[in-house]
């Protein structure tokens, strides 16, 4: 017998009791099972009509389900074209913040250069301040360039990010620094060593904040107010709260339309959830 299994069956050890285990399994499923109710909340509520959406007590389950409320979203939306305004920002932002956030991450890890730390502290505090107070400023500048109304007026102010520089520093300073020497007796210079070296290892943090950022991205809703107000170069948030009326609100259409615009989110994150799991976990936020 092994000496794991002697110790395990020693007198005066206790066995170990899955009790615990089972407990911190019974609270994750409720709690997965609350933040589910919402989801499914709107997709029943997507098949109701106005009258069993406000109806009291509320029904569960449609009584009469109909696809009335997509066909209504679709009458009431120019779907496409702000799908692909939408697509479009998302795109420019995810690509832009990337690889902004991977080398400003890289400088601050690797590469030396005086008023560094101080600079990164100053970098770090702008997480402090409310994103709103940027929008003055920002507003003037995209005014100025005449970029009003455009697809880049969505995405720029976005490339810019505190959080993805934190999250990818937190990434190429936990690497070895074996690879960068290893590259540089090479013959590798700077560049090369982050774009063929460290970038590719930091491939599930790049994953993760990719994720992220298409989130933030995708659900924006005031910055697209102020520099898309009218026409099809809204994107797709804006076009649902147009659905929101002063006397009414058809909210059969407002949550098939809100499930529809939830769908590519879904598919963005089954397609990077393994690299964006990975990522959250080698960069040591929790949460």
């Amino acid at each position: 017998m092994s000496s794991i299994a002697v110790r395990a069956t020693a007198p005066g050890r206790p066995a170990p009791s899955r009790r615990g285990e089972w407990r911190i399994h019974v609270i994750l499923v409720v709690a997965a099972a609350l933040m589910v109710v919402p989801f499914v909340w709107e997709i029943l509520a997507s098949f109701k009509t106005n009258a069993e959406v406000s109806s009291l007590p509320p029904t569960i389950l449609p009584e009469q389900p109909s696809v009335r409320g997509y066909a209504t979203f679709f009458d009431s939306v120019p779907f496409w074209a702000q799908f692909g305004v939408s697509a479009a920002s998302l795109v420019m932002r995810v690509v832009g913040q990337v690889l902004v956030a991977a080398l400003a991450g890289y400088a601050f890890a690797r590469l030396r250069f005086p008023g560094r730390n101080l600079l990164f502290v100053i970098f770090l505090l702008m997480l402090m301040v409310p994103s709103q107070l940027f929008l003055l400023g920002q507003f003037e500048i995209i005014r100025d360039v005449g970029l009003l109304n455009t697809i880049p007026a969505l995405a720029i102010p976005g490339i810019f990010s505190a959080f993805g520089t934190f999250l990818m520093r937190q990434a190429f300073i936990t690497m070895p620094r074996e690879y960068e020497e290893a590259a540089r007796l090479d013959g590798a210079g700077p560049v090369r060593t982050f774009w063929s070296v460290m970038l590719p290892m930091a491939r599930p943090t790049v994953a993760a904040l990719a994720v992220l950022t298409s989130l933030y991205s995708w659900n924006d809703l005031l910055w697209p107010l102020i520099v898309t107000p009218t026409g099809d170069a809204r994107p797709l948030p804006v076009g649902l709260a147009s659905m929101q009326g002063q006397f009414g609100t058809d909210y059969p259409a407002l949550m098939a339309g809100a499930l529809i615009c939830t769908v590519p989110l879904v598919l963005v994150f089954l397609f990077l959830q393994r690299q964006f799991f990975a990522g959250i976990a080698s960069s040591g936020l929790k949460g």
